[in-house]
């Protein structure tokens, strides 16, 4: 998959023996009238496309597929590659490198937020693309992931 950008908040070792490595799938989403869904954080003030982590045993597809079905309700057909960003987060000595995917919404639900996604005030928008790209390239995390979320999923949005 083809790399658009890293980010980092500092420049990092070269030895990445040390750092911790995350590696997560994404995707924009587009349903029949051509809305995104988007999740609001609104604890920390950030919006991010949906998606998260791929668990052991799980490849970027998968992984995918169960996120956006826990936090969008709703099950997918990807379409395409957007691409890869990298992250280094040298506060929590993280690699994480995030996936991006396009695809199709097949059908809606209602999303299963987890504990931490609730006590985060998890909320989800339906927007369309104008709009998602506005809120995300606007917003003002107020926390250090937040920060790094906006700019990865604004890369990824454009």
């Amino acid at each position: 998959m083809k790399l658009l950008k890293e980010i980092k908040d500092k420049e990092w070792s070269k030895d990445e023996s040390t750092l911790k490595i995350r590696e997560a799938s994404r995707a924009v989403l587009f349903d029949r009238n051509g809305l995104i869904p988007l999740l609001f954080v609104s604890k920390y003030s950030y919006y991010k496309l949906p998606g998260g982590g791929i668990d052991v045993g799980e490849n970027k597809i998968k992984a995918l597929v169960r996120e956006v079905l826990e936090e969008v309700g709703s099950k997918i057909k990807i379409e395409g590659e957007v691409g890869k960003v990298i992250e280094f987060r040298s506060k929590w000595n993280l690699k994480q490198v995030s996936y991006c995917y396009i695809g199709r919404i097949i059908s809606k639900g209602t999303p299963t937020f987890t504990e931490k996604e609730l006590r985060q005030g998890f909320k989800l928008l339906w927007l369309p693309l104008d709009e998602v790209i506005s809120k995300v390239e606007n917003s003002k995390p107020t926390n250090y992931e937040g920060s790094f979320i906006q700019k990865r999923d604004a890369i990824f949005l454009r």
